[in-house]
Formats: C-alpha cells, structure tokens, sequence
C-alpha cells in the first residue's frame, strides 16, 4: 500500500469503539446502499442522529463476522487480495469513507477491492444494495474494480465447498448518482444540526474540479464534525 493511501486510514474496525465512532462522522457504504429518494435520506439521516430502529446484529450476521475471516483467507489464496480491516476517507472529501474487506495495490498503484457476504438465499445477481455498497468503496479508494464474493449457507453451513465470486467493474455514472445523494444526506444532516439551510457554493471560478468539490463541500462536513 502506498504512503498515500495508508495515509487516508481513520480507522480500523479491530477497534470496534473507535471504527464505529469514525463512521459515526461519515458517509459509509452501508449508509449508502439505501439511499434511493428523499424518504430514504431522511430516514438515514434519522439513523446518523441516534433516531429510528437501532439493528444490533442477528444470528445471520454474527455468522457471517465468523465467516468472514475464511472466505477472506480463500480470497488471497486465490486472488491475491489481502484481507483489510481499515475504515478509509476519500481523496477530495474526508466525510466519504469505506471499509473494504479486502484490497490489493499493484506496482502502479492501481487498487483492486474485495467484498464477502453470506446469504441463506440462492441469487441470480448482485442484490442493488449491495451494488452499491461496492460502487460507494470503489469511489473512496479510487478502486477500478471489485472482486464480490458471497457464500451461501443452509442453516449456517456452506452450502457449497467454495465460495462464488464475480467482478463488479466501476460505474462512475452509478458513482455520481451516489455521490449526489451523499450530499443531500449531508446537506440532511447539516440543517437538523444547525438549523439553517446549508449554504451554496459560491460562484468565483476555480481552477479544478477537485478545488470546486473542496469549496462547494468544506462547509457540508460540520454537519458530522465533532
């Protein structure tokens, strides 16, 4: 892993208290996966604040924490990439992070990403919500592509004696999409905090896109700041 993108680890969720602390002052990829229109960000901004149904865990994922750690091991032994337990924030807004559970950097610094679940169910595809959780990662890594793996289970024994795999490559348009409902959860979760409308960006030109995200969204973080 390069020095650069070691340096964007806020987090790691060997330490529970502190990895879920972190994500509480971001936009993750589980916050994502459900945002589909304005109720759904309401009810994820509901969830960011300590509102709404809390989900503790089930039996279903208390067996795929247990799993997780084989399925991985399979990963690297078959794929190379190596199992990851660090929360990282994009490049360009801190606020965007994502835990992969597996990554790999080549000589060129190109990332590769791996995701594992378990599922008791048979799938035809990817669930959407997953999808996104993959297309949210690659964005804050800067991944091209990722490596989705699921097992499936009849009660909580492998159905099968390896896990099946697939590549889900980049969508920047899917990307996009996402990082704009992002922003509306931040922009959420701005007003509540404050109780204003979150303020726009002003019109000076700059010379990037990078520094027009910085200024359009510098402001938008102090709705998850300490």
């Amino acid at each position: 892993m390069t020095p650069e993108l070691e340096a964007r680890i806020v987090a790691d969720s060997r330490d529970r208290v502190a990895w879920l602390r972190a994500r509480a002052r971001g936009i993750t990829a589980t916050d994502v996966a459900g945002l589909t229109s304005e109720t759904s960000i309401r009810r994820a901004a509901d969830a960011k604040l300590g509102a709404g149904p809390r989900f503790a865990g089930n039996a279903y994922t208390d067996h795929g924490r247990r799993r997780e750690p084989e399925i991985a091991a399979w990963v690297a032994a078959t794929h190379g990439i190596l199992p990851s337990s660090a929360l990282f924030r994009a490049e360009i807004e801190p606020r965007h992070l994502a835990t992969p559970d597996g990554i790999m950097q080549d000589a060129d610094g190109r990332v590769t990403l791996a995701e594992i679940k378990t599922t008791n169910k048979s799938w035809r595809g990817i669930p959407k919500t997953y999808l996104r959780q993959v297309w949210w990662q690659q964005h804050v890594l800067g991944a091209e592509r990722t490596l989705f793996v699921w097992e499936e289970h009849l009660d909580f024994e492998p159905v099968h004696d390896e896990p099946h795999c697939v590549w889900i490559d980049r969508d920047d348009r899917e990307i996009a999409s996402l990082v704009g409902l992002a922003t509306r959860l931040i922009d959420e979760l701005y007003q509540r905090t404050t109780g204003r409308t979150p303020p726009t960006r002003a019109t000076t030109p700059v010379e990037s896109r990078r520094d027009a995200l910085r200024e359009r969204d510098m402001f938008r973080a102090l709705a998850l700041a300490d």
